[in-house]
């Protein structure tokens, strides 16, 4: 599969603590396959600019007070994340695959995310 520059785009719900440990997360993935990270980017509008990203993953914030009762979101916010690879798409989507799983790891009972996220 040809090698090409691919966006891996994750929308959450997140403060400072929360998207560095996002962003560590996809390095890690990234470091373990065939991938070049080339950049990434925190975005509070969507590509084109008509819609934010607080329009578009508003959903977050609710998943997170569902999941959190009666606790403070503190300076939580939706943000897309936005990370620029330039590998295979079956290496593209193996980091994908990655990143999610560790980011809401697969649990037997309901169970809350550390960050909220959309992809």
């Amino acid at each position: 599969m040809p090698l090409r520059t691919r966006t891996l785009r994750l929308g959450l719900y997140a403060d400072a603590e929360g998207l560095e440990w996002t962003v560590g997360l996809v390095e890690d993935a990234v470091r373990a396959r065939t991938a070049r990270l080339v950049d990434t980017t925190v975005a509070h509008t969507l590509p084109g600019g008509q819609v934010t990203t607080a329009e578009m993953y508003d959903v977050l914030a609710d998943q997170w007070a569902w999941e959190h009762p009666g606790q403070d979101p503190g300076t939580r916010e939706p943000v897309e994340l936005r990370v620029r690879l330039v590998c295979s798409l079956r290496t593209w989507r193996a980091i994908r695959t990655t990143v999610l799983r560790t980011m809401c790891p697969p649990a037997t009972e309901p169970h809350a995310c550390r960050v909220p996220w959309f992809a």
